[in-house]
């Protein structure tokens, strides 16, 4: 019996497998935007009517506590100590006095953000109805609404010069959208794309159990007050919260929280998932998620309706704010 190794001549019509050219294993799922999608469930969801109920009955009782706890406080240091007693009051009334005007401040902010929508619905209206007249008292609250802006100041000039060089509803508005709107909406738009941005880096880098949802949320969140803000809403923390509400219930409702290849390709081109790790896949379609929700909120958070001309592209934001993020696969 023969030693050592033995040799098995193959046959030349047997292919040999090459492991450096074999195609790439498919994930079982694709990268769907977890995180985005979460967060745009968290905060669209409606309470429903027994959780107000408990939440706004546990508040009363729990404000009610504190308050007669501070007073009974503040009564018997009174006759403790006089002179500290008067000084707790006096702190006491101070932080009332705070609230008060936090308070005013967020009802304030509601209101604003109301005018916005309305001169919105307003202009819609003209559009449709291809009213001139609409079409100019939307105009002149506009250049009322942005009066204190310093940004707008020569736009405003030039479209009160050539309001009356205007003889049809949806001219008047594209003139308007041009001189005064065109500058936020750059500001606008840059606020997406870094929001995007931060939303894909930290979903690829941080392997965290629900840090990408968190992320995800507290990113959107800023981004829609930074949003409102460019745009003259100057939401407040109540303001904040149901401007979001309303931008995710409109993404749902419009069905813009899926995503798939098409939106990512201009980023990095051909199948793109298929050749990304997980972890990067479910960055850039988060990001990708990110920019949609951004593009909503100028629509939400904006005086007068997008034109066609004007209208932001979701897929060009989302090459601006991601290409380059990642290297090309």
């Amino acid at each position: 019996m023969a030693k050592g190794p033995v040799l098995i001549d193959l046959e030349d019509d047997v292919p040999v497998a090459d492991v450096a050219n074999a195609p790439p294993v498919p994930d079982v799922a694709p990268p769907q935007g977890q995180a985005m999608q979460a967060a745009v469930r968290f905060a669209a969801r409606r309470p429903s009517a027994l959780a107000k109920w408990f939440w706004g009955l546990a508040l009363a009782v729990v404000g009610a506590v504190i308050s007669v706890a501070a007073w009974d406080f503040a009564l018997s240091l009174l006759d403790r100590a006089p002179v500290l007693g008067w000084i707790v009051t006096g702190l006491i009334a101070a932080l009332l006095f705070v609230v008060a005007i936090i308070s005013l401040r967020e009802l304030a902010a509601i209101s604003r953000l109301s005018r916005v929508d309305d001169m919105r619905r307003a202009a819609d209206t003209a559009l449709t109805e291809d009213d001139l007249t609409q079409a100019r008292a939307v105009t002149n609250r506009l250049i009322a609404f942005y009066k204190g802006r310093d940004e707008t100041r020569w736009g405003r000039d030039r479209l009160s010069e050539r309001m009356g060089e205007q003889f049809d509803a949806e001219t008047l508005l594209a003139l308007a959208e041009d001189e005064v709107l065109a500058t936020l909406d750059a500001a606008a738009s840059r606020e997406v794309e870094a929001a995007a941005r931060q939303v894909a880096m930290v979903t690829a880098l941080v392997p965290l159990a629900l840090a990408d949802v968190v992320a995800a949320l507290a990113s959107s969140l800023r981004m829609i007050r930074r949003i409102a803000e460019i745009y003259g809403g100057r939401a407040g923390f109540l303001g904040s919260w149901r401007l979001t509400r309303a931008v995710f219930v409109h993404l749902i409702a419009t069905g813009a929280v899926a995503i798939g290849d098409d939106l990512l390709e201009p980023v990095l081109g051909g199948s793109v998932l298929s050749k990304l790790s997980r972890r990067f896949g479910e960055g850039l379609v988060n990001g990708a998620l990110s920019a949609r929700v951004g593009v909503a909120a100028m629509e939400v958070c904006r005086p007068l309706p997008f034109s066609a001309r004007h209208k932001p592209s979701t897929r060009g934001m989302i090459k601006r704010a991601l290409s380059g993020l990642f290297s090309k696969t």
